[in-house]
């Protein structure tokens, strides 16, 4: 499989990682007037409809797609919408949830038997290392409860990528799209008991252009042009030349956050992103960057 991406791919990567970084701010918008819960049932609704009807469905049992559907959908999204209501900023979300790769690492230990690196737990240590300065700097934008719902959301995304691991080589837009049939039920269910059919009625009423648009570019721009793009790319490149591209989704978001909603970027928040990408470029890179250090060092 071929290891180096021609420039049009290169940007083809960029422009996915810019959309899921991006995103964090969109989701800000859309619950200005939507509560969570709800924002996170219409994201998958439009997710679903018309491609469901539009794309087989994968080669998969349904109690697979079913459990992605609740993990990825009621847990991740559903946890990180209702975090980024008010308990963390858009900025720190999308570098906290990056915490699913080591979630993924130690889910992958415990239930697939694979053995854990030695780089793997410096690079686990480096980015705790980060997400502890967040945790210290708590305030009234990031509150401990915030950083707790994320990291939960972000458990949530790592046993929903066991799942789908297990599911073995599919496509990936297809299985997103007939897994989002199975959160909506749940979410919609947890939306008018948590947060009452008068916030749901008020929010609809209340939903601008920016906000259906907002829902929109979710639904679109992250599960159909996102997924579709970097499936695409995964099944005509090797992995490791591709996922690397998926470290700029918090340096996008940060960066998106800090210019479109005056999001701050104090000392101590630069200082926790480099910690946790540091870590995460460690644990994706080492591998391919180790020869190079040995045999500088002789």
């Amino acid at each position: 499989m071929p290891t180096t991406l021609p420039l049009r791919h290169v940007l083809l990567a960029l422009a996915v990682v810019a959309v899921w970084g991006t995103n964090f701010v969109v989701i800000k918008i859309a619950l200005e007037h939507l509560p969570p819960l709800l924002l996170a049932t219409l994201r998958f609704t439009f997710a679903a409809f018309p491609l469901v009807f539009l794309l087989p469905r994968p080669p998969v049992p349904l109690r697979q797609l079913a459990a992605y559907g609740l993990l990825i959908g009621a847990g991740q999204f559903g946890l990180l919408f209702i975090a980024m209501k008010a308990d963390i900023s858009p900025g720190l979300a999308s570098l906290v949830i990056q915490a699913q790769v080591f979630f993924t690492i130690g889910l992958a230990l415990l239930l697939g038997g694979e053995r854990i690196r030695p780089f793997q737990l410096v690079a686990l240590a480096v980015a705790t290392a980060g997400f502890a300065i967040i945790g210290v700097h708590a305030d009234g934008a990031t509150t401990v409860f915030g950083l707790a719902l994320v990291l939960i959301a972000a458990f949530c995304w790592a046993a929903g990528n066991i799942v789908q691991r297990r599911s073995g080589p599919v496509n990936m837009l297809a299985y997103v799209v007939w897994a989002s049939l199975f959160c909506i039920p749940p979410l919609a269910a947890a939306s008018l008991l948590l947060e009452g059919w008068p916030a749901i009625v008020t929010g609809l009423e209340r939903a601008d252009v920016a906000t259906w648009g907002s829902v929109l570019w979710q639904s679109v721009g992250n599960t159909m042009f996102g997924y579709g793009a970097w499936g695409f790319l995964l099944a005509r490149y090797a992995s490791a030349s591709v996922a690397p591209m998926a470290l700029l989704v918090p340096v996008f978001g940060m960066t998106a956050s800090a210019w479109w909603l005056d999001e701050s970027l104090p000392a101590w928040k630069i200082e926790a992103a480099l910690l946790v990408l540091t870590g995460l470029a460690l644990n994706l890179l080492w591998p391919r960057l180790k020869p190079w250090v040995l045999a500088a060092a002789r």
